[in-house]
Protein backbone atom coordinates (compact mmCIF):
# COMPACT_ATOMS: atom_id res chain seq x y z
CA UNK A 1 0.00 0.00 0.00
CA UNK A 2 1.04 3.82 -0.18
CA UNK A 3 1.82 5.78 2.34
CA UNK A 4 -1.43 7.95 1.75
CA UNK A 5 -3.71 4.78 1.61
CA UNK A 6 -1.98 3.58 5.18
CA UNK A 7 -2.76 6.87 6.94
CA UNK A 8 -6.21 5.95 5.22
CA UNK A 9 -6.58 3.19 7.23
CA UNK A 10 -4.45 3.80 10.06
CA UNK A 11 -6.27 3.64 14.24
CA UNK A 12 -6.28 6.46 16.48
CA UNK A 13 -2.56 5.17 17.91
CA UNK A 14 -1.05 4.35 14.60
CA UNK A 15 -1.95 8.03 13.14
CA UNK A 16 -0.53 9.15 16.48
CA UNK A 17 2.64 7.11 16.44
CA UNK A 18 2.81 8.49 12.80
CA UNK A 19 3.05 12.05 13.56
CA UNK A 20 5.04 12.12 16.20
CA UNK A 21 7.41 9.88 14.68
CA UNK A 22 7.61 12.44 11.96
CA UNK A 23 8.59 14.93 14.57
CA UNK A 24 10.59 12.64 16.47
CA UNK A 25 13.07 12.31 13.16
CA UNK A 26 12.82 16.30 12.92
CA UNK A 27 14.01 17.01 16.61
CA UNK A 28 17.81 18.07 15.72
CA UNK A 29 15.79 20.95 14.16
CA UNK A 30 14.45 22.62 17.18
CA UNK A 31 17.21 21.92 19.29
CA UNK A 32 16.19 19.52 21.49
CA UNK A 33 17.59 16.32 22.85
CA UNK A 34 17.29 12.58 21.73
CA UNK A 35 14.55 11.95 24.89
CA UNK A 36 12.42 14.85 24.68
CA UNK A 37 9.33 13.55 23.10
CA UNK A 38 9.62 10.10 25.15
CA UNK A 39 6.65 11.36 27.45
CA UNK A 40 4.55 11.30 24.21
CA UNK A 41 5.39 7.72 23.56
CA UNK A 42 5.16 6.28 26.66
CA UNK A 43 1.46 7.76 26.46
CA UNK A 44 0.63 5.87 23.66
CA UNK A 45 2.35 2.68 25.34
CA UNK A 46 0.18 3.17 28.43
CA UNK A 47 -3.21 4.27 26.65
CA UNK A 48 -2.37 7.68 28.39
CA UNK A 49 -5.88 9.26 28.21
CA UNK A 50 -7.01 12.45 25.65
CA UNK A 51 -6.06 14.95 29.04
CA UNK A 52 -2.24 13.77 29.77
CA UNK A 53 -1.53 13.48 26.18
CA UNK A 54 -2.26 17.24 26.11
CA UNK A 55 -0.13 17.90 29.07
CA UNK A 56 2.45 15.89 27.82
CA UNK A 57 2.28 18.02 24.62
CA UNK A 58 2.70 21.38 26.78
CA UNK A 59 5.78 20.22 28.69
CA UNK A 60 7.43 19.34 25.14
CA UNK A 61 6.73 22.27 23.57
CA UNK A 62 7.89 24.43 26.79
CA UNK A 63 11.11 22.34 26.46
CA UNK A 64 11.61 23.03 22.28
CA UNK A 65 10.38 26.34 23.13
CA UNK A 66 13.90 27.90 22.11
CA UNK A 67 15.42 28.31 19.08
CA UNK A 68 16.57 25.88 16.56
CA UNK A 69 19.78 24.38 15.26
CA UNK A 70 19.56 26.94 12.36
CA UNK A 71 19.81 30.58 12.98
CA UNK A 72 18.39 33.31 10.37
CA UNK A 73 21.79 34.62 9.38
CA UNK A 74 23.79 32.16 8.64
CA UNK A 75 21.28 29.79 7.52
CA UNK A 76 21.95 27.97 4.26
CA UNK A 77 18.95 28.51 1.45
CA UNK A 78 16.36 25.77 3.08
CA UNK A 79 17.69 25.47 5.90
CA UNK A 80 15.27 28.06 7.73
CA UNK A 81 12.14 26.50 5.97
CA UNK A 82 13.20 23.35 7.12
CA UNK A 83 13.77 24.71 10.90
CA UNK A 84 9.82 26.58 9.99
CA UNK A 85 8.66 23.24 8.89
CA UNK A 86 9.37 21.35 11.94
CA UNK A 87 8.43 24.11 14.69
CA UNK A 88 4.81 23.96 12.79
CA UNK A 89 4.91 20.13 12.70
CA UNK A 90 4.72 20.86 16.88
CA UNK A 91 2.55 23.86 16.97
CA UNK A 92 -0.02 21.56 14.95
CA UNK A 93 0.07 18.58 17.17
CA UNK A 94 -3.43 18.23 18.75
CA UNK A 95 -3.80 18.71 22.78
CA UNK A 96 -6.93 16.12 22.31
CA UNK A 97 -5.65 12.63 20.69
CA UNK A 98 -9.13 11.89 19.00
CA UNK A 99 -8.76 9.95 15.51
CA UNK A 100 -9.81 13.09 13.47
CA UNK A 101 -7.80 15.50 14.90
CA UNK A 102 -4.41 12.84 14.48
CA UNK A 103 -5.45 11.96 11.60
CA UNK A 104 -4.96 15.81 9.76
CA UNK A 105 -1.96 16.21 11.97
CA UNK A 106 -0.30 12.52 11.07
CA UNK A 107 -1.15 13.94 7.33
CA UNK A 108 0.55 17.25 7.45
CA UNK A 109 3.65 15.62 9.46
CA UNK A 110 3.85 13.02 6.86
CA UNK A 111 4.28 15.97 3.90
CA UNK A 112 6.53 18.03 5.75
CA UNK A 113 8.89 15.72 7.13
CA UNK A 114 8.97 14.44 3.61
CA UNK A 115 9.95 18.20 2.68
CA UNK A 116 12.02 18.70 5.59
CA UNK A 117 14.29 16.19 4.15
CA UNK A 118 14.20 17.30 0.49
CA UNK A 119 15.25 20.59 1.72
CA UNK A 120 18.11 19.50 3.45
CA UNK A 121 19.47 16.51 1.08
CA UNK A 122 23.22 17.57 0.16
CA UNK A 123 22.80 14.84 -2.82
CA UNK A 124 19.06 15.75 -3.88
CA UNK A 125 18.56 16.17 -7.37
CA UNK A 126 16.45 19.46 -8.16
CA UNK A 127 14.67 18.20 -11.45
CA UNK A 128 14.29 14.86 -10.05
CA UNK A 129 12.93 15.70 -6.87
CA UNK A 130 11.05 18.80 -7.71
CA UNK A 131 8.83 20.34 -4.89
CA UNK A 132 5.64 19.63 -5.84
CA UNK A 133 6.71 16.07 -5.93
CA UNK A 134 5.98 15.36 -2.38
CA UNK A 135 2.34 14.03 -2.66
CA UNK A 136 3.62 12.03 -5.91
CA UNK A 137 6.12 10.30 -3.97
CA UNK A 138 3.36 9.35 -0.80
CA UNK A 139 0.94 7.93 -3.84
CA UNK A 140 3.77 5.26 -4.39
CA UNK A 141 5.49 6.78 -7.32
CA UNK A 142 8.80 7.07 -6.05
CA UNK A 143 11.27 6.71 -8.72
CA UNK A 144 14.37 9.66 -9.27
CA UNK A 145 13.86 9.93 -4.99
CA UNK A 146 16.88 11.35 -3.55
CA UNK A 147 18.52 9.02 -1.08
CA UNK A 148 17.64 11.00 2.29
CA UNK A 149 13.80 11.39 0.84
CA UNK A 150 13.60 8.17 0.07
CA UNK A 151 14.78 6.91 3.56
CA UNK A 152 12.30 9.25 5.08
CA UNK A 153 9.07 7.66 3.04
CA UNK A 154 10.40 4.37 3.70
CA UNK A 155 10.41 4.88 7.32
CA UNK A 156 7.08 6.32 7.23
CA UNK A 157 5.96 3.63 5.59
CA UNK A 158 7.03 1.53 8.40
CA UNK A 159 5.77 3.13 11.05
CA UNK A 160 2.85 2.92 10.12
CA UNK A 161 3.25 -1.35 9.06
CA UNK A 162 4.09 -1.76 12.70
CA UNK A 163 1.48 -0.11 14.44
CA UNK A 164 -1.18 -1.98 12.03
CA UNK A 165 0.60 -5.30 12.25
CA UNK A 166 1.31 -5.38 15.84
CA UNK A 167 -0.98 -2.72 17.90
CA UNK A 168 0.55 -1.61 20.96
CA UNK A 169 3.27 -4.11 20.42
CA UNK A 170 4.38 -2.44 17.45
CA UNK A 171 5.56 0.67 18.99
CA UNK A 172 9.07 0.11 20.77
CA UNK A 173 10.22 -1.66 17.20
CA UNK A 174 8.15 2.25 15.59
CA UNK A 175 10.31 4.04 18.14
CA UNK A 176 13.84 2.43 17.04
CA UNK A 177 12.81 3.06 13.37
CA UNK A 178 12.43 6.99 14.39
CA UNK A 179 15.50 6.99 16.25
CA UNK A 180 17.50 5.85 13.75
CA UNK A 181 16.13 8.22 11.31
CA UNK A 182 16.87 10.89 13.66
CA UNK A 183 20.43 9.80 14.00
CA UNK A 184 20.44 10.34 9.89
CA UNK A 185 19.14 14.17 10.53
CA UNK A 186 21.30 14.98 13.09
CA UNK A 187 24.46 13.54 10.92
CA UNK A 188 23.14 15.77 8.13
CA UNK A 189 22.75 19.00 10.28
CA UNK A 190 26.19 18.48 11.64
CA UNK A 191 27.58 18.55 8.47
CA UNK A 192 26.05 21.44 7.22
CA UNK A 193 26.86 23.58 10.65
CA UNK A 194 30.69 22.63 10.51
CA UNK A 195 30.61 23.35 6.63
CA UNK A 196 29.34 26.91 7.40
CA UNK A 197 31.56 27.07 10.64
Amino acid sequence: MSLVELIGQADERGLAASGLACLDRCVPLLGGDDEVLRPLWAGLADDAGAEEWGERLEQVRGKLGGDGEFGTDDAEPGEDEAVLLARRMLAAAPAERSAAEVRVWADACSVAALRIHRLLDPLKDADADAGDSVDARREGRTEGMSPLVAAELRRQVTVLELLAGHGPAGLRPALEVSTEGRRVLRAVVSRRSRRRG
